[in-house]
């Protein structure tokens, strides 16, 4: 299922994600030589229709056409099939970003041989590049509060999102690793977002060590995710006042990363519906009870939360969630005794 190359296909640097196909079987890790030997690992098109990892790939690797690279640099092109139908998965397949955990299936075995790959590599720090469905702010999330992740993190924007679910993510995944941290750089392609990425990258090219100091609460903007909300399987929802058991306003994705505060609108139920919202923390519980208010037909909500990722997107809700809400957290207080626990089964 996987290829594994040591060299660029011809070509690659000029191709759009839609017409990998036609120099790609399939996923594709790339193997490129450097000063330093142990690799950055760069992951692009987890999700085929978001672009932006690819164009940041190509620019970076434009820049030192002819030249040797200060580091060796990994790449996985991911769902070169998605990409083709610029959709974020295959329709009944797996999602690429939701693989990389325990698993017997195709797939996960061959997530299990990338980790083992750039485990014997010593794999230097890892990058998942990914684009949201509405917009956001950039910002770095990372799934451990260590030193090294943060200042990676920070690296790349003020604003970082701590989060542990889903855990069966790439950068979940890598953080047993090394340093690891997804970006998330705006809507697809947008030229802001692959130039930020960009210089992330670059930057870790030319790192001696992941820099181990501790931030500043006053140089971070630190949120931590406590709860994924979704809507249940059974219930229709609309977005545009369209009959339907759940209906969102339009203009729901005004709230991304704005705190509500509590008695704020999130939806309402058509008359006699008897839908529900689930918000799912990190242990596995449906919370809706702590962060909305249901008096029968409309959802508000109960305290301040930071909504994240709020899509109208009706595949995305239906495929992976609605959204995320966080709480904002000071580093300097923060105390996780939960350890970072070994996800990925790799024999």
């Amino acid at each position: 299922m996987l290829t594994t190359l040591t060299e660029l296909p011809d070509g690659f640097l000029a191709i759009g994600a839609d017409r990998l196909h036609e120099l790609l079987d399939g996923p594709t890790l790339i193997h490129l030589p450097g000063d330093r030997p142990e690799p950055l690992f760069v992951s692009v098109l987890l999700h085929g229709n978001e672009h932006s990892g690819l164009l940041a790939v190509q620019q970076l690797l434009k820049r030192y056409a002819g030249s040797r690279l200060p580091r060796a640099l990994s790449i996985l092109v991911g769902n070169v099939e998605a990409a083709r139908l610029n959709a974020r998965i295959v329709p009944g397949h797996a999602d690429y970003n939701r693989i990389w955990g325990y698993g017997d299936t195709p797939e996960h075995r061959m997530t299990h041989a990338i980790i083992r790959d750039l485990q014997e590599r010593k794999v230097f720090a890892a990058i998942d590049i990914h684009n949201n469905t509405a917009k956001n702010p950039h910002y770095a999330l990372i799934c451990n509060l260590d030193s090294h992740h943060c200042q990676l993190a920070t690296m790349f924007d003020r604003t970082v999102v701590y989060a542990r679910k889903p855990d069966t993510t790439c950068t979940w995944a890598m953080a047993e690793l090394c340093p690891a941290v997804t970006l998330e750089c705006g809507m697809p392609g947008e030229a802001v977002g692959v130039s930020h990425a960009v210089r992330l990258i670059d930057a870790c090219l030319r790192l001696a060590t992941i820099p181990a100091g501790r931030i500043d609460d006053a140089d971070i903007d630190l949120f931590h995710t406590v709860a994924i909300v979704k809507v249940p399987a059974g219930n229709s929802f609309s977005f545009d006042n369209e009959d339907a058991d759940i209906i969102f306003d339009k203009a729901l994705t005004n709230m991304n990363f704005n705190e509500v505060s509590p008695g704020m609108t999130f939806c309402r139920l058509k008359d006699g519906s008897y839908a529900e919202i689930e918000a799912w923390d990190e242990h596995g519980r449906n919370r809706a009870d702590k962060y909305f208010m249901h008096d029968g037909s409309t959802y508000t909500f109960r305290i301040p939360v930071m909504p994240a990722m709020l899509t109208t997107n009706p595949d995305i809700v239906r495929i992976d969630c609605l959204c995320y809400l966080m709480e904002r957290i000071r580093l300097s207080e923060y105390h996780e005794t939960t350890e970072h626990p070994a996800r990925v089964q790799t024999s």
